[in-house]
């Protein structure tokens, strides 16, 4: 008996993707349509806009997977989408597009929540890697501590409270002047300049607390730019992204303690900033802990990280109905827990 061929599709943004993963494991092919360029010009993501490119491109996405993976619809065991959160408009494309894609072929549809397919991208990228483990969930919309138990059985350990770090790039780039997207470029800004340069705040939030708080820093930064008019950009950078790394990586750290778990790993688009990544590295060894942490490729949104996800409903077996419906909102609990 050969693989099964999970076809994933990931339209919860701005990127309109299509991958084809075997055994949850092997990326056969990994195809995103990015509207960056688009959106450039608006200073971030228009709702509306990436809805429409969605529609545009879902069709020419899924078929460039197929293609790229040397399969036709007829090797595929299950379709594989993401069903929330994240903006309702472009969200809806994906999942119409997936009930029709499983009506038409009779296999079975599965409906995956975002931050999920996020942590699945390290079973891509680490096939030994088995729960359980501690997630870091690091994206635009959501910073997450997640004990990953078993597949499919999670546990939501800490949140952000207000802005999610990758929210907070985003703003602090503004305020520095700086194009979309904001989180690359702020991090290319920050190379040239010094972490200690200045003691923006860190919040803790409490010494047992694993949630996460960014508001009071960004409203920091905001404040030392208006009484510092000759400060320099890059270092203004590296500190606040030294501020925002420092609590990331500690409070995972923390979260590991608790949990009991010997194992930490990284995800979601603000797992691909560098400075994160190499103090999670650098801790977590000092702790005597095993790190994953995906390629930057995965870490941003794409539908292999769907497609694996899809593979654990698929073997437990957990399909979607037809009526399936899309979720703006729409939090992270184990399948099972759902209504």
């Amino acid at each position: 008996m050969g693989p099964v061929y999970i076809l994933g599709i990931e339209t919860s943004c701005d990127e309109t993707a299509a991958a084809v993963v075997g055994d949850g494991k092997t990326v056969a092919s990994n195809v995103v349509a990015s509207q960056i360029n688009i959106h450039r010009q608006y200073g971030g993501v228009v709702p509306e806009v990436a809805s429409r490119q969605h529609l545009e491109k879902i069709t020419d996405v899924v078929e460039a997977a197929l293609t790229g993976a040397g399969l036709s619809f007829a090797d595929l065991g299950g379709i594989a989408v993401t069903a929330g959160p994240g903006l309702i408009g472009a969200l809806l494309v994906g999942v119409a597009a997936a009930k029709a894609y499983a009506y038409a072929l009779q296999i079975p549809l599965l409906a995956v929540h975002h931050l999920e397919a996020h942590l699945c991208a390290n079973f891509l990228s680490y096939h030994e890697l088995e729960p359980p483990l501690i997630t870091l969930i690091a994206s635009g919309g959501h910073t997450s501590l997640v004990l990953v138990r078993e597949h499919l059985v999670y546990e939501t350990l800490g949140a952000t409270r207000d802005d999610a770090a990758g929210e907070a790039f985003d703003k602090v780039a503004r305020l520095l002047g700086l194009p979309y997207p904001g989180g690359p470029n702020l991090e290319a800004l920050a190379s040239g300049g010094d972490p200690r340069a200045i003691a923006f705040p860190r919040a803790w939030l409490g010494e047992k607390s694993l949630d996460f708080s960014f508001s009071g820093l960004k409203t920091a930064v905001q404040n030392y730019l208006k009484r510092n008019n000759t400060a320099r950009p890059e270092d203004v950078a590296a500190s606040f992204q030294a501020a925002v790394a420092e609590v990331l990586v500690e409070k995972a750290l923390a979260a590991a303690r608790v949990a009991g778990v010997g194992q930490i790993a990284l995800a979601g688009g603000v797992a691909a900033n560098s400075a994160i990544r190499s103090l999670l590295l650098s801790r977590a060894e000092e702790k005597g802990l095993t790190c994953f942490i995906p390629p930057k490729g995965l870490c941003t949104d794409n539908a292999a990280m769907v497609a694996c996800a899809g593979y654990y409903y698929y073997l437990a077996r957990r399909f979607a109905p037809l009526e399936q419906e899309a979720f703006a909102n729409y939090p992270l609990v184990s399948p099972a827990d759902r209504p």
